[in-house]
């Protein structure tokens, strides 16, 4: 069983920071594109930041300049970084990880449980 575990989330004031993990659980041998996503009360799930194995990274515009998405293959972990944080940031976290259970099987893509960040004074 695969799981994905989040953490690092919590309540924050305005201008603070935050650093989430995302480490698996279970048999996975290797991570191809590590992601996180956030979906706000009310509103839909969007995508905040990528990373792919070759350590290329890609921002939603809201959040760039301001969050850093990274990862350690060895922990198999993922991590976003986050500064400078807004209360328009808040919302629910959710990891995304495209990786396989062993070198014999594909790709597959797993979700994390997500972690609350809110942001207020």
């Amino acid at each position: 069983q695969v799981q994905l575990v989040e953490s690092g989330g919590g309540l924050v004031q305005p201008g603070g920071s935050l650093r989430l993990s995302c480490a698996t659980s279970g048999s996975i041998v290797s991570i191809n594109i590590g992601g996180w996503y956030r979906q706000a009360p009310g509103k839909q799930r969007e995508w905040v930041a990528t990373i792919t194995r070759g350590g290329s990274t890609a921002y939603a515009d809201s959040v760039k300049g301001r969050f850093t998405i990274s990862r350690d293959d060895g922990k198999k972990t993922v991590y976003l970084q986050m500064n400078s944080l807004k209360p328009k940031d808040t919302a629910v976290y959710y990891c995304k990880l495209g990786a396989r259970r062993d070198f014999t099987s594909g790709y597959e893509d797993f979700w994390g449980q997500g972690t609350q960040v809110t942001v207020t004074s």
